[in-house]
């Protein structure tokens, strides 16, 4: 009896995330800082670490990526940033609160995505599609429902 084939590997399932389109090539960056909490807050620059800044590393390789994952207590109230430095000594600062990590992809491709960026924006509009796969901005909540048993009579 033949032995059954394995799934693909996990290797190849980051290699596949990794090469995913659009490639994040990134004109005229020089190095990218992170600041963020270091738990418990600031969960699209956080998702943006996981899934996105790898895929950036791994189409630009000669960019300096520097993450600050800092303690943050529940009374201070400073907010997640990036920074993007270019060559030229130009210094570009997004703030990332509230915001899906796909609209930062969007935004720091904005800024410094060049023409292949510019080509895959105007190809997805084109289409009909959005410029980057992320959540559904039509987001409706579900009904509530009533409060029965003993939720009813407990304060």
């Amino acid at each position: 009896m033949p032995k059954p084939l394995p799934g693909p590997s996990r290797l190849s399932q980051i290699l596949l995330n990794l090469k995913k389109a659009p490639r994040p090539t990134l004109v005229g960056v020089r190095n990218i800082t992170l600041t963020l909490a270091q738990r418990n807050d600031h969960f699209g620059a956080r998702h943006f670490l996981k899934e996105d800044l790898p895929r950036i590393r791994y189409a630009n390789p000669t960019i300096d990526v520097q993450v600050n994952k800092l303690p943050k207590t529940r009374d201070e109230t400073w907010e997640p940033e990036l920074v993007l430095e270019f060559s030229d000594g130009r210094r570009q600062s997004f703030n990332l609160h509230n915001k899906w990590s796909s609209k930062i992809f969007q935004e720091v491709m904005d800024s410094a995505g060049g023409n292949s960026w510019t080509r895959w924006k105007a190809k997805r509009v084109e289409a009909g599609l959005p410029i980057v796969d992320g959540p559904i901005e039509s987001h409706v909540s579900p009904t509530p429902r009533p409060v029965t048993g003993a939720a009813a009579v407990l304060p």
